[in-house]
């Protein structure tokens, strides 16, 4: 019986050397097949999102493309500051061109040029006033208050991004902002300031 038992385990040490083997060859073999299933379909789920270090042979996470720009278009949007109080206000740059869909960053300034700590809060408008429900800032300053301290000086970004489904007869978007004390009356939003020259609608 002990040959027999013997025999068996033999048996079954040949059966489990042989599925060790098998399986390590189809790991192996993953790799190419893989490639060939990528080839026949044009579709490389571990390439996306990475880009090959020049000369390296290694990757990196990449930025993916938006595309939802329209580099068809290009709208100016304009800037302007009002400032309500004895501080300073202004933009960093008076207008940039952008394409629908593109993400964009400018900054403004404040500065509390008075002897004594004061908080402050700024509302925007927007001419036209149609262009405000496609003009979508993903970071502002209007969204909180602010305390600086006597001479104190700040910059903060607008990152906007324009839908691309505006209205394509606007072609000039002006950002204005208006900074106030908080606890003094809230001014409401100022009219457009803007001459006629500064809005292209409708290409006029």
């Amino acid at each position: 019986m002990n040959l027999g038992l013997q025999s068996d385990n033999l048996r079954m040490l040949r059966k489990l050397a042989v599925v060790a083997v098998l399986m390590f060859g189809f790991g192996y073999a993953l790799v190419p097949i893989y490639k060939a299933i990528c080839e026949l379909t044009g579709i490389n789920i571990l390439a996306l999102g990475e880009k090959e270090l020049p000369g390296s042979g290694t990757a990196r996470l990449a930025n993916p493309a938006n595309t939802q720009v329209d580099t068809s278009r290009t709208i100016t949007v304009e800037f302007d500051a009002n400032a309500r109080g004895p501080w300073q206000f202004k933009p960093m740059q008076n207008a940039v061109q952008v394409h629908p869909g593109e993400l964009t960053t400018v900054m403004y300034e404040f500065q509390n040029v008075q002897d004594r700590t004061m908080s402050a809060q700024a509302i925007p408008s927007y001419a036209p006033r149609e262009a405000a429900a496609y003009f979508n800032k993903v970071e502002c300053f209007c969204f909180n208050q602010y305390t600086l301290a006597p001479g104190e000086k700040k910059q903060w970004p607008v990152a906007f991004v324009v839908d691309p489904k505006l209205a394509k007869s606007v072609n000039t978007i002006t950002l204005s902002y208006t900074f106030f004390e908080v606890g003094s009356k809230t001014p409401a939003a100022p009219a457009s300031t803007v001459s006629s020259t500064s809005l292209k609608v409708g290409g006029v």
